[in-house]
């Protein structure tokens, strides 16, 4: 194989493409001693740039809640520009949907945790997250649900 058709995969930048905090219920919140619940949503998207070359964006939503009253939430969009070269059509879905969320998330964690931090609340710490049983799990949906014209066997 040519050294020129060896596949490339490579970190060309990570931003922070969107951050958003939200406190509706300051100062008030903050005189409640009542533990919040947590939510927490990942969403990830890629998109082509040019020849080889994407951007996927990683967005992180974290929502607080006591009770009805919202505490915060969050909603950060770490981003990465990846050159992705050489790579079967077949694998580039896997990477850009495992590997490229893999390398953002340590981003989106530490961004989060600080804005939630500068709010004045206790940092959340995002748990790790197993992108390639997302990734898995969403094939299988995608492959269990009928396709048009195709008539579900019950």
């Amino acid at each position: 194989m040519p050294e020129n058709d060896q596949p490339v995969f490579s970190i060309e930048k990570i931003y922070v493409k969107d951050l958003s905090l939200e406190v509706p219920n300051a100062p008030q919140i903050f005189l409640d001693r009542e533990q919040p619940a947590v939510e927490v949503g990942l969403q990830s998207e890629a998109n082509g740039l040019g020849d080889g070359v994407f951007e996927v964006v990683l967005t992180v939503t974290v929502t607080a809640k006591q009770g009805e009253k919202t505490q915060f939430l969050v909603e950060a969009a770490q981003a990465g520009i990846f050159q992705i070269r050489n790579v079967p059509d077949e694998e580039l879905e896997p990477v850009m949907a495992i590997a490229c969320p893999n390398i953002l998330f340590p981003y989106a964690r530490e961004t989060v945790s600080d804005i939630i931090n500068r709010a004045g609340f206790q940092p959340v710490l995002l748990a790790p997250v197993n992108f390639e049983a997302i990734y898995r799990q969403r094939l299988e949906q995608a492959q269990s649900q009928p396709q048009p014209g195709e008539i579900p066997i019950q």
